[in-house]
C-alpha cells in the first residue's frame, strides 16, 4: 500500500509503497477514506517532539471502514464505518471504568514507543519494521489498529467530517462538555480559534453558556467563532485580560479555555477566569521544557487550572455520540474543512498549516 513515511525529522514525508500485515488477535484492518492533517503531526515531523521516533507513518485523525477483523475481535465487523482513536477505551482498565478520566491504561507504554500492543508492528519495508505512529499510522491507504481504539460510528456521517473527531475537534468539544462541565448560563472565554478553540466555542454553546467570547489574531478564524456560537470576538494581545475583564464587571469569566499551546497564553487564560470559581482549562500542548508561571494568588483566590487530553472523551463510547449530535445539526462543520488534498500531497498540509491557511486539510483517499 502507499504510505507518508517520516524518514528523519525536520524533512518532508516520503510517500512510497510500504508493506502491511494481516491483523492479528484483537486486531482490525481498516481501509482509510479520509485523515486530517493536525499540529500534532507537524509538531513530531519537526523533531521538536521529544518522544518522537522514525521512520514511522505519522496521521492519527483518520476514519474509513473496517475491511477484516483478527481472531478476537468481538466489537467491530467488516463494513463498519470507524473513526481512529489515538486515545483507546479498552473498558476495563482502572481508568475507563473511572468517569473522571479518558486515560486508559491498556496498551499505553507501547502505544507510546510507536508499537502496537504485543510489542511488534505490522508495518515494514523491505524487512526493516517501520513505527506506529501514536497507534494510528492513518496517512497510508490502509492501517491495522487494536480494536479498542477504533469507535464505531454513524454510516452516516461523511468520512470528511467524521475525521475530524478523531483528534482535534472531539478535544474542543470535550473541554468544555467534560473537562470544564460548562454551566447555563455562564460566561466563557476561548483563546485560540484553531480546531481545538472552535471546538470548545461550539461545546459552550451546546452546553448553555450565556456569553462566549473567542480570542485569536486572524479577523477570518474569529468570524468562523462566530458561526460556532461566539458572542464577542477580541483581538490577541497582550490587553486580551484587561479587555475580558472589563466585559466582566471586572470579576473575569467562569471559564476560560487555551487551544494554542503557548504557555503566555495559558497564563492569559488563567488571568482572565473569574476569582472566586474560575476554571481554566488547558488544551493545547506547550513547547518541549515549557512551564507555565501562575501567582499563586490566583490560585487561593479561587481559580483553578485544569488540564485536558482528547477533552476527556471515551473515545469508544462519546465520539459516535458526538458524530451524532452533527447529524442531528447541532454542529456545522463545513466551514472546519478548509483544503481538499491527496496523499501525494502531505508535505502541502503541513505548509498549509504553517502559513494559517484554514483550520484543517482533510486527506481524500480514492
Amino acid at each position: 500500500m502507499r504510505a507518508a513515511v517520516l524518514e528523519r525529522f525536520g524533512e518532508p514525508l516520503s510517500v512510497q509503497e510500504v508493506e502491511l500485515a494481516e491483523p492479528r488477535s484483537g486486531e482490525v484492518l481498516v481501509r482509510l477514506a479520509a485523515c486530517g492533517v493536525c499540529h500534532t503531526d507537524l509538531y513530531t515531523a519537526s523533531g521538536a517532539d521529544p518522544s518522537g521516533y522514525a521512520p514511522t507513518v505519522l496521521g492519527h485523525e483518520g476514519a474509513g471502514v473496517v475491511e477484516r477483523v483478527g481472531p478476537d475481535v468481538t466489537l467491530l465487523a467488516p463494513g463498519d464505518h470507524v473513526v481512529t482513536l489515538f486515545s483507546p477505551q479498552c473498558g476495563e482498565c482502572i481508568h475507563c471504568l473511572d468517569p473522571r478520566t479518558n486515560l486508559c491504561l491498556a496498551i499505553r507504554e507501547q502505544q507510546n514507543k510507536g508499537f502496537l500492543p504485543d510489542g511488534g508492528t505490522r508495518l515494514s519495508r523491505d524487512g526493516e519494521a517501520i513505527r506506529h505512529f501514536m497507534g494510528c499510522s492513518t496517512f497510508a491507504e490502509y492501517t491495522v489498529m487494536p480494536e479498542i481504539a477504533l469507535a464505531k460510528v454513524s454510516p452516516e456521517a461523511p468520512f470528511d467530517h467524521a475525521c475530524l473527531f478523531a483528534c482535534g475537534l472531539s478535544t474542543g468539544l470535550g473541554a468544555a462538555i467534560n473537562t470544564a462541565a460548562v454551566q447555563p448560563g455562564s460566561t466563557c472565554a476561548i483563546f485560540g480559534a484553531g480546531m481545538v478553540g472552535l471546538g470548545a466555542v461550539a461545546g459552550c454553546r451546546l452546553q448553555g453558556a450565556e456569553r462566549i467570547v473567542c480570542v485569536d489574531l486572524s479577523q477570518k478564524r474569529l468570524e468562523l467563532a462566530r458561526g460556532q456560537g461566539a458572542t464577542d470576538l477580541l483581538p490577541a494581545g497582550e490587553n486580551a485580560v484587561e479587555e475580558i475583564l472589563a466585559m466582566t464587571g471586572g470579576f473575569g469569566a467562569d471559564y476560560t479555555f487555551e487551544a494554542t499551546g503557548s504557555v503566555a497564553v495559558m497564563r492569559q487564560a488563567v488571568e482572565a477566569a473569574r476569582m472566586g470559581w474560575g476554571l481554566c482549562t488547558v488544551a493545547g500542548v506547550a513547547g518541549r521544557g515549557e512551564t507555565l508561571d501562575v501567582v499563586p494568588r490566583l490560585l487561593i483566590t479561587g481559580r483553578r487550572i485544569a488540564g485536558s487530553s482528547f477533552g476527556g472523551v471515551k473515545g469508544r463510547d462519546q465520539v459516535p455520540q458526538l458524530i451524532d449530535r452533527y447529524l442531528a445539526g447541532e454542529i456545522d462543520l463545513g466551514p472546519f474543512v478548509s483544503h481538499r488534498i491527496g496523499l501525494d500531497e502531505v508535505n502541502r498540509g503541513f505548509e498549509l498549516m504553517e502559513a494559517q491557511d484554514g483550520i484543517r486539510s482533510v486527506i481524500e483517499f480514492a
